[in-house]
């Protein structure tokens, strides 16, 4: 990746980019013990699990600091707006 270097990354930015190598080898362990015939399957089921779930916690995260944000610049005054 051209984008950052490694050790710039923020402690979230890692703790994702571990949780990302961790399914990785999820991934691989369950492929490895799959029957014959089923290797597919079976990573396209636990990707697609591992996805959502990666899915849920990068929002939550990037919601996390955003709050962190706002709370350490106070509330702004005045009305959100519904759209």
């Amino acid at each position: 990746m051209h984008g950052f270097h490694w050790d710039e990354l923020s402690a979230e930015e890692r703790l994702l980019a571990e949780q990302a190598v961790l399914n990785f080898r999820e991934l691989n362990k369950a492929c490895d013990g799959a029957a014959d015939g089923t290797v597919l399957e079976v990573c396209e089921n636990l990707a697609m699990r591992q996805g959502r779930e990666s899915i849920r916690r990068v929002i939550e995260t990037s919601l996390n600091r955003q709050a962190g944000e706002v709370e350490k610049k106070g509330r702004r005054a005045g009305r959100a707006r519904a759209d």
